[in-house]
């Protein structure tokens, strides 16, 4: 199991059980301190002191649990207007809006960075169209995926 998805397994039932949804995980490894980055979610939107709570509780799990090698930074975060998308519950949340992602292997030939409207998903593939043509992009080859912010309109 890789690590991200074992503290993502360790990590959701607290975060869930503080009345939030885990979004995601970031590792960062390097240096002398490696950094974990926590992306949460609530419906009326994250307060600093929602991101304080969750880190409390879970710097508790992990000091008692310690399932990461080597210092590290705790971050708790919301996911922001440019959000990243994770699972495919994400994508398909999100479906109409534009992401950019950054992919494994090049799409269509030459391109490994992608800006596209998300369409949804089926199975284990994302649906996004992408200068008028629709794509089935397997979620494996994607390596990174966030929204693009949409300006605010005054």
């Amino acid at each position: 199991m890789k690590a991200s998805t074992r503290l993502q397994a360790l990590l959701e039932p607290v975060v869930a059980a503080l009345g939030y949804e885990l979004v995601g995980i970031e590792q960062v490894t390097g240096g002398r301190r490696g950094l974990v980055r926590l992306y949460i979610d609530h419906p009326p939107g994250v307060t600093v002191d929602d991101c304080e709570r969750v880190s409390r509780q879970v710097s508790a799990v992990l000091d008692v649990e310690d399932p990461i090698a080597g210092g590290y930074v705790l971050e708790v975060s919301s996911p922001g207007l440019d959000r990243p998308l994770y699972t495919p519950a994400h994508y398909a949340r999100f479906a109409g809006r534009r992401a950019r992602l950054r992919l494994h292997s090049p799409l269509a030939g030459d391109r490994r960075n992608v800006t596209c409207t998300l369409l949804g998903t089926d199975e284990n593939e994302v649906r996004v169209e992408v200068d008028g043509v629709e794509h089935r992009i397997p979620l494996s080859q994607i390596a990174r995926a966030r929204l693009i912010a949409t300006p605010w309109k005054i």
